[in-house]
């Protein structure tokens, strides 16, 4: 699952010293050789409710949409991960950021988001899922 593999990607960033959102979101690029279109990051963490909530839905659209999006999660109550907190400047979790090819945000969310909202979000992108 890709969720997973971005976490232990992440993790490993954090001991390398990834220190700016311009290295994190270099260092997505460099990870994403599928060339997604959209970046969907999801600031929360795995002890959140709302958050929690949010998981199958993230699972949802990373198999509807394939390589068109690239899903990233952080779990910023983890000690490693919390410098995402600060360099997305989240205000509460979940959050939801959703970058560019170029890595520039393009649409923000707080709060639980539906997965209704993220399609219409994708598809007004040009965006066409590869599977119901």
């Amino acid at each position: 699952m890709r969720i997973e593999k971005v976490l232990v990607i992440s993790a490993l960033v954090a001991l390398v010293g990834c220190g700016t959102k311009a290295d994190a979101q270099k260092e997505l690029k460099t990870e994403k050789a599928s060339g997604a279109r959209i970046t969907f990051v999801e600031l929360g963490s795995v002890n959140c409710i709302p958050c929690k909530a949010m998981q199958p839905i993230m699972k949802s659209i990373e198999e509807k949409y394939g390589d068109q999006v690239e899903v990233v999660f952080y779990d910023v109550w983890q000690a490693d991960q919390k410098k995402y907190a600060q360099e997305y400047k989240i205000k509460l979790i979940p959050t939801q950021v959703f970058l560019d090819a170029d890595g520039t945000e393009i649409m923000r969310h707080e709060g639980f988001l539906p997965e209704e909202e993220i399609d219409a979000f994708l598809q007004e992108r040009g965006l066409k899922p590869i599977k119901e």
